[in-house]
């Protein structure tokens, strides 16, 4: 992917550091993310349950919780969000940025018709009357392909099924054409067929719009199929940062290694047993000031335990130019 040296990137998150307050103190929940994301670009946050994909989506949205401590900047097109007032945010929400998130069900109102709430923000940021935003929404549920559209732009949340309910999540995001989409999860409670054809349909409709797209999983195969880079994601931290290709041709960091290591496969026979990390991702006011994976990692030594490792850039082992990032001073012995 081109990318002019003055060009202003879509999104620029630096040294992003987040802590939420427990009974225990204040927690170190993100420590130190950094990534760059172009228009147009696909870039998936992959990790366990606990390693801060849900939480640095909810950073960017302004969605933290109430006394959540924020530093570092989040730029969305030059613009700084970190720190901007909540009237602000709201513009942006649903108009600059949007979010398709885990659960419909409980992201949707039960007590408005689907139509109303894709009208929500048509109403708000582009100013339409009611007539036209509910002939917006129909549009939108038609391109998202939600089978008797005009039938169903009175019924309910619970009328619907739960790729039809995830369909008017999508409508709702994508209503005011966002410049940034953020899809958490957006497959998880729905069948395996549905689950393709929710993947294809964000896929295409962000070709077509040139959005970018943050795509938060923990499906190594989806991300292999959906998204131009990968970021591996453990205790708050990025770990290990490249194009999908060179991710997948040479994992470097050992969370990233024991991630693809557990993943099930083809030909195995009967009764082998999938590899497994020991271990399981600390509390958040357990984290050692240095890398929170060296308890679980058989090539730690003292030192990982210090200090935060640094990014070191690897070289490619595919034609990418982009860079491949990995933050453990060990992963040439790993």
């Amino acid at each position: 992917m081109s990318d002019p040296i003055n060009s202003t990137p879509l999104l620029q998150v630096d040294d992003l550091r987040v802590s939420l307050p427990t009974a225990r103190g204040w927690a170190p929940a993100l420590r130190g993310v950094s990534w760059r994301m172009e228009r147009g670009q696909t870039v998936g946050l992959i990790g366990e349950s606990g390693s801060g994909k849900s939480l640095t989506a909810l950073a960017l949205m302004g969605l933290l919780p109430e006394r959540a401590r924020v530093t570092g900047s989040i730029l969305l097109q030059g613009q700084q969000l970190v720190g901007m007032p909540e009237p602000q945010l709201c513009q942006l929400r649903g108009a600059r940025m949007a979010m398709i998130f885990q659960e419909p069900m409980t992201a949707l109102n039960p007590l408005h018709p689907i139509w109303r709430q894709i009208a929500e923000p048509l109403r708000l940021h582009q100013q339409m009357d009611a007539g036209q935003a509910k002939a917006r929404a129909l549009q939108l549920l038609e391109r998202v392909q939600l089978p008797r559209a005009r039938e169903r732009l009175d019924a309910y949340p619970h009328e619907l099924s739960g790729g039809q309910r995830q369909r008017v999540m999508i409508s709702m995001a994508l209503a005011c054409s966002p410049d940034l989409l953020i899809a958490d999860e957006p497959t998880t409670a729905l069948d395996v067929t549905v689950q393709k054809e929710v993947l294809a349909l964000i896929k295409q409709l962000v070709c077509e719009d040139g959005m970018g797209l943050l795509l938060i999983s923990h499906d190594l195969g989806l991300m292999q199929d959906q998204v131009d880079r990968v970021m591996v994601m453990y205790g708050g931290a990025v770990v290990e940062s490249a194009t999908t290709p060179d991710l997948f041709a040479h994992r470097a960091h050992p969370y990233t290694r024991g991630l693809f290591a557990a993943r099930p496969r083809l030909g195995l026979a009967r009764g082998t047993r999938l590899t497994t990390i020991p271990g399981s991702v600390p509390e958040l006011m357990d984290f050692p000031a240095g890398c929170a994976f060296a308890d679980r990692c058989a090539w730690a030594v003292d030192d990982c335990r210090q200090s935060l490792p640094q990014a070191e850039i690897m070289a490619s082992r595919t034609a990418s130019e982009e860079p491949h990032a990995v933050s453990c001073p060990r992963w040439r012995l790993s």
